[in-house]
């Protein structure tokens, strides 16, 4: 994967951990409805451990050795 690529996949991640975080908040303090909110925080914390896979991963496959 080149170093462009996995920059946008960070971004991938990046993004997933702010929707889960905004989920996370809307579902407890924001909505009254049983049912919404466990979609909106089953949906939150998808995302969440998908973020938590993109960064890892993106973390720990080291440089591209690109120059």
């Amino acid at each position: 994967m080149s170093a462009l690529d996995k920059m946008w996949v960070s971004f991938a991640g990046i993004a997933f951990l702010l929707l889960a975080m905004g989920l996370i908040y809307v579902s407890r303090y924001k909505l009254t409805n049983g049912i919404l909110k466990f979609i909106f925080a089953l949906v939150a914390y998808i995302l969440l451990v998908l973020g938590f896979i993109i960064t890892a991963f993106t973390v720990f496959s080291g440089p591209t050795g690109g120059a």
